[in-house]
């Protein structure tokens, strides 16, 4: 393959810093949590994040340009915690025809939090009904904290992963039709050295694999106070032949001690890259998808950047 002297340098660079840059977006493209799909009628994409009371967008392509729709449920959650009107980390899914969102409602730092559940037949503005919560809650008397939903099917039965700092990651079965947990949760990853900063659960099957994907380290306010280097948000993965536990990292120390293979973090002008979640696009195959900041912008969380890229599973661990 011939490469321009133009061209040269700045695929050098991507190859030196072992990371492929963020793929392009345009309009509107300052989200944190962000959650992609296709809609199955037209295949237009729809983007789910957080803050809002769950903000969306919508756009021909993953690269834009993207246009704000506005608030998902504008009056908040039914669900009667703190933090009801202030919706966090969505999770978008199409479920038996119908698109489910699964949201947070929490406040920072706490550990009173639900999981709750909006549906819309087309994603169209003013079309979502509040379902409430799906029976996923947390207190201070419990192990995990219940935010980060993502849900999971495999065969005919429908997984919830969720968890954020105490004891990391856990999953739980429901229902058949994914709108209440149907049984106990146990854990699925957990890092018992420092802060255990472990949320952000996503997963994704491809060939013979589940792959568990998920943020560590410092989300936020990198504006205010910048963590110590390396210890910003970064992506790692864990992987297991089976949905519900086993998962282990590349050098085959388990998720639930420590382990993880590191999939992204910060180079060049990206920073603390995390908030991820996985698609398969129709035209580009698998993609991670994710927020970040770019040091040319700005640090602050309200400059948090829409960042994606194709992922090469051809190594048996996701590169992108």
């Amino acid at each position: 393959m011939h490469f321009s002297s133009i061209a040269r340098p700045v695929v050098f660079a991507a190859l030196v810093q072992g990371y492929a840059n963020p793929g392009s977006c345009s309009g509107a493209c300052n989200v944190h949590d962000p959650s992609l799909i296709q809609r199955s009628s037209d295949n237009r994409y729809f983007r789910f994040s957080t803050g809002n009371k769950i903000s969306y967008a919508s756009a021909s392509s993953i690269n834009g340009p993207w246009t704000t729709i506005g608030s998902m449920l504008p009056s908040g959650s039914s669900i009667d915690l703190p933090g009801n009107d202030d919706l966090w980390a969505p999770d978008v899914q199409l479920v038996n025809g119908l698109y489910h969102v699964y949201y947070s409602v929490s406040t920072f730092g706490s550990q009173s939090s639900a999981l709750g559940l909006a549906t819309s037949a087309t994603m169209e503005a003013g079309s979502w009904t509040d379902r409430g919560s799906t029976g996923i809650a947390s207190s201070s008397s419990k192990s995990y904290n219940a935010i980060d939903g993502n849900l999971f099917k495999d065969g005919s039965t429908y997984y919830m992963n969720f968890g954020s700092f105490w004891h990391d990651l856990y999953q739980a079965p429901m229902d058949s039709d994914a709108t209440e947990v149907a049984a106990s949760s146990y854990n699925l990853a957990y890092d018992p050295s420092g802060t255990h900063a472990v949320e952000g659960a996503y997963m994704y099957q491809h060939g013979d694999y589940y792959y568990l994907f998920y943020s560590v380290g410092i989300c936020c306010g990198y504006d205010t106070t910048r963590p110590a280097s390396g210890a910003e948000y970064k992506i790692k993965v864990c992987r297991s032949t089976t949905p519900t536990g086993g998962f282990v990292d590349k050098s085959g120390t388990a998720c639930t001690s420590g382990g993880g293979t590191v999939v992204l973090e910060s180079h060049g002008t990206v920073y603390g890259p995390g908030g991820q979640g996985v698609y398969t696009d129709t035209s580009l195959g698998p993609v991670l998808y994710y927020h970040y900041v770019d040091t040319t912008v700005g640090y602050a969380d309200g400059q948090k950047r829409f960042g994606w890229n194709k992922i090469d599973f051809s190594s048996g661990w996701p590169m992108v």
